[in-house]
């Protein structure tokens, strides 16, 4: 009886030194959850890792979209960002029950399933993406800096890079102050923008009648258009691999029982944040309808947004509380991504670099292109610079959400977790959906050579 106890004392410490994969640097910073205690409790030691993926759902790079949408369209896009938001919440479900039931993440479990040069050309894709979205939020970040201060968006570029030493003293500190920060800064972007629909003054009737499918969302190419930029964004990758690590950052009973409990409250933790992000990018949307559609303005990039909202609505705090919700959004995304790069890093290579040295690499190079191409070509420049992260972003999209599917669906893996069936053809659907638009996508930029806007 002693030795079988000390067999499981040591796998679980064991599992304990695994899930310090999730860019933690000691088992101190996981965060217990109690093993006696009402449903409260309990759903508050698992809340947090819902907030920082739901972050890259409203991240810089989707708002002249969604703004443009809404002041050339109306409400009518709506029901596209209600779907977005319902396949995101299914495929970060999986992710979060991947790495619960196995203790792996994503990118450990794809690096399991294949080879070292798969998983190498995997990594260099996961890496790509995380660098493209890092590429927005120095974009959002700096125009932001440059929108509320005055500041040109070259030097604010620069000054991004300052949030390395930030970012490294509170990750050292507690990943549950991460966490906190990260939900703040959401609470700041969605009071933000409630107060701007509020006195924005939309058409009530209007509003709920954009959640009803319209057949002209299909029929019409330049709405159908910026429904793609929409859906095609909305799942990010590196979300994929982020959830299915931070999860771990919880200690409960690796038992069943145990299991199932805490795939229950993480469901409830990032289907909670993603219901946040959900009303932020809605109010994004009507923001840009109830303030511009039918004014025939041209608002198509985010400055022009910032520069009609205080003449259009009358609030002169409107446009400063908008710039600051970029802000807020920017920084919010550059936490997560720097934890996303050093999980798939881990995960698909097993390297581990210093975390310092890890985020100045992954932020270098995504200043430097974007430090360029502002030099040479201007603020156009660098949104042209951010369609073409988007498009990184989706072509490493399928080579994330495929595995995941798979790996979720697998009883070898997964036991009585494994997908059900009406999950599984639900789950394929929607990888379907995504993977098709996102080739579309990318098939029209690079024909064309324009935005979806």
């Amino acid at each position: 009886m002693g030795t079988k106890i000390e067999e499981h004392a040591g796998k679980e410490r064991g599992w304990l030194k695994q899930s310090s994969n999730v860019s933690l640097e000691d088992i101190n910073n996981t965060v217990s959850v109690p093993s006696k205690g009402g449903f409260w409790r309990k759903l508050l030691a698992f809340m947090g890792p819902g907030s920082l993926v739901a972050v890259g759902y409203v991240d810089p790079g989707n708002w002249a979209t969604s703004i443009a949408g809404g002041a050339r369209f109306g409400y009518t896009l709506l029901i596209v960002i209600l779907l977005s938001n319902l396949i995101a919440m299914l495929l970060q479900a999986l992710s979060s029950k991947l790495g619960i039931v196995t203790g792996r993440d994503l990118a450990q479990a794809t690096k399991d399933a294949t080879g070292k040069n798969t998983a190498f050309f995997l990594w260099i894709l996961a890496e790509l993406a995380i660098i493209a979205t890092d590429l927005a939020e120095v974009i959002g970040s700096a125009i932001a800096l440059n929108l509320l201060f005055g500041i040109p968006i070259l030097l604010g570029i620069a000054i991004t890079t300052l949030d390395v030493l930030l970012l490294l003293y509170l990750q050292k500190k507690s990943f549950r102050i991460i966490e906190s920060i990260v939900i703040v800064l959401m609470v700041t972007i969605f009071v933000v923008f409630a107060f701007e629909v509020m006195i924005a003054k939309p058409e009530i009737a209007a509003l709920f009648g954009g959640f009803i499918p319209q057949p002209e969302i299909v029929t019409n190419p330049q709405m159908l258009f910026i429904s793609l930029g929409i859906l095609g964004a909305t799942v990010m990758p590196h979300n994929l691999y982020l959830h299915s690590s931070i999860v771990q950052t919880r200690q409960y009973t690796r038992a069943t029982e145990g299991k199932r409990e805490a795939i229950k409250f993480s469901i409830i933790d990032s289907t909670f944040s993603l219901t946040i992000a959900f009303l932020i990018n809605s109010a994004i949307l009507i923001l840009g309808a109830a303030a511009f559609y039918g004014t025939n303005l041209d608002v198509s990039e985010i400055e022009a947004a910032y520069e009609l909202l205080s003449p259009t609505l009358g609030v002169g705090l409107a446009s400063t509380l908008f710039a600051v919700a970029l802000l807020a959004s920017g920084q919010n995304a550059t936490i997560t991504g720097t934890i996303s790069g050093q999980i798939v890093m881990e995960g698909f290579i097993n390297l581990r670099i210093s975390p310092w040295l890890r985020r100045l690499i992954t932020r270098l190079l995504a200043v430097i292109p974007a430090f360029i191409v502002t030099w040479l070509a201007g603020s156009k420049g660098t949104g042209e610079l951010l369609l073409w992260s988007q498009v990184v972003l989706s072509l490493a999209l399928p080579f994330a959400v495929i595995p995941l599917v798979i790996f979720t669906s697998d009883k070898k893996k997964m036991g009585e977790f494994a997908n059900k069936l009406p999950v599984k053809i639900l789950a394929w659907v929607c990888t379907g959906v995504i993977v098709a638009l996102n080739i579309f996508l990318i098939g029209y930029i690079v024909v064309t050579g324009q935005d979806l806007g």
